[in-house]
């Protein structure tokens, strides 16, 4: 991942994502284009929004993930695995993709698993991002709902990757990475990644 890449605070409105990257990541593998998944997409009402509204915007959100991956070993599992393999691996892409995400995975949540704690409370999110908004003048920008909502969909990534129980829970899962991450992320030169999910060997 491109270090110089800027903070992007459209994760308040992309998220997770799971349900849709898999549906895209399905058209994906087939060899379609952005404009021809879209088209599939609204055709068959695959993503059941109540409008189209947001279908392209999130569709070529969950296509750019897919192609920051840059291994399509890991597209395909993304497609195919069962879920808890798949969700592991769109928390991947999001790193790739987004440097917010990357840098809480692997500066705040890595680092808690490195040092075996597990403790995860408001005041590490809160301690998180105040260093980020001391760094960088485009996070000190963002409004106090912006970085709110920010936290929150934070966390929402690791209740998905159920490294967290709940909202309420403060205290991390140690997980297990899944063979086809690990494999994805060695296979990539990426491992300073492997941390974000409990990996050190």
């Amino acid at each position: 991942m491109d270090v110089n890449m800027p903070y992007s605070g459209r994760l308040t409105s992309e998220q997770f994502l799971f349900y849709e990257i898999r549906i895209v990541s399905k058209q994906y593998v087939e060899g379609k284009s952005i404009e021809k998944i879209n088209e599939h997409i609204k055709s068959d009402n695959l993503f059941q929004y109540p409008t189209e509204r947001e279908v392209s915007r999130l569709a070529l959100a969950c296509y750019k993930r897919i192609v920051a991956l840059g291994n399509e070993k890991l597209v395909y599992e993304l497609a195919n695995a069962p879920a808890e393999v798949a969700k592991q691996i769109n928390l991947y892409a999001m790193m790739r993709y987004n440097r917010l995400v990357r840098e809480f995975m692997v500066d705040l949540i890595g680092e808690k698993f490195r040092q075996h704690d597990f403790s995860y409370t408001k005041k590490d999110i809160n301690v998180f991002f105040s260093r980020l908004r001391e760094q960088n003048d485009n996070i000190a920008a963002w409004s106090e709902q912006t970085t709110m909502k920010l936290k929150q969909v934070l966390t929402k990534c690791l209740i998905e990757t159920e490294m967290l129980d709940s909202v309420r829970d403060t205290t991390l899962n140690p997980i297990f990475i899944s063979s086809e991450l690990e494999t994805g992320i060695r296979e990539n030169n990426d491992l300073t990644a492997l941390a974000a999910f409990n990996c050190f060997r």
